[in-house]
């Protein structure tokens, strides 16, 4: 489907949950987030209702967020039903890898293709430090699960503050060389003031030819990470919640003081 810009939108972000078992410091403050209500959280039906008028509409390309997306109880279930319609040829999710051996072969099984793990350092101090909660052990563990497991590509996602130079992102260069993995460096982002770069090694942030629409996990259809303009599921109905944020999609990224990355996934 297109945009009023002509651009190709066939993506889209899913937030399953705004919990996280990390508070990594660019991302929420160290107490965490008051979470949503269970029963203000997409159902899985309802989550399915959106994807399928997506896919019907030309989107064939579905990523898979939170918070931390495998802290969703039967989450494996989602992906098994996105992953049994046709018109799906893309499904990934992104995720802090620490619960993938748990889930792995599971997620594998029900459909999911690939993995995008968050990792911005190899130093286990540091690791700690970014993520408060976070043993880097578990993150590679969780990536060995997804190797065996076949799921592939495995992209690392690296936040930066400015630059690839970094020493932690070095660090992880060097580990992404060594083990066979994708790296894309993500710059850290600042909504509010409207601050945000294309990332290295992927195409997000290019708003000339972003292809991308977003459901949180309350049913809020956003047409931009930077802008406040969201469309009720549940008031609108999947369909026009979903024509309306593709119509109102804007040519560029500005502000938002609405979003935040625990809730929109990024």
């Amino acid at each position: 489907m297109k945009d009023k810009f002509n651009r190709n939108i066939n993506y889209l972000r899913i937030s399953v949950t705004d919990r996280c078992n990390l508070r990594c410091v660019y991302c929420m403050p160290a107490e965490g987030v008051v979470p949503i209500s269970h029963t203000e959280i997409l159902s899985f039906d309802e989550i399915m209702d959106v994807v399928r008028k997506a896919v019907s509409d030309g989107v064939n390309k579905i990523r898979i967020t939170g918070g931390e997306p495998l802290v969703r109880k039967n989450i494996v279930e989602l992906v098994r039903m996105i992953a049994e319609l046709e018109g799906v040829t893309d499904l990934g999710m992104t995720t802090n890898g620490i619960l993938l051996p748990k889930y792995a072969n599971e997620l594998k099984k029900a459909g999911l293709q690939r993995v995008n793990i968050s990792l911005d350092t190899t130093d286990p101090i540091r690791y700690k430090e970014i993520t408060r909660l976070g043993d880097i052990d578990l993150v590679y563990k969780g990536i060995d699960a997804a190797r065996n497991a076949g799921l592939q590509p495995i992209k690392i996602n690296c936040v930066i503050k400015e630059s690839a130079l970094e020493p932690d992102a070095q660090l992880v260069a060097e580990y992404c060389k060594q083990n066979n993995l994708e790296i894309r460096y993500i710059r850290e982002m600042d909504l509010e003031n409207g601050r945000f770069w294309k990332v290295q090694g992927g195409d997000g942030g290019d708003c000339k030819t972003c292809n991308r629409l977003r459901l949180t996990s309350k049913g809020m259809i956003k047409p931009c990470l930077f802008s406040d303009l969201e469309y009720s599921v549940r008031a609108l109905g999947a369909t026009s919640a979903l024509e309306t944020a593709l119509n109102e999609k804007p040519k560029r990224g500005t502000i938002s003081r609405k979003n935040n990355f625990s809730g929109v996934g990024g």
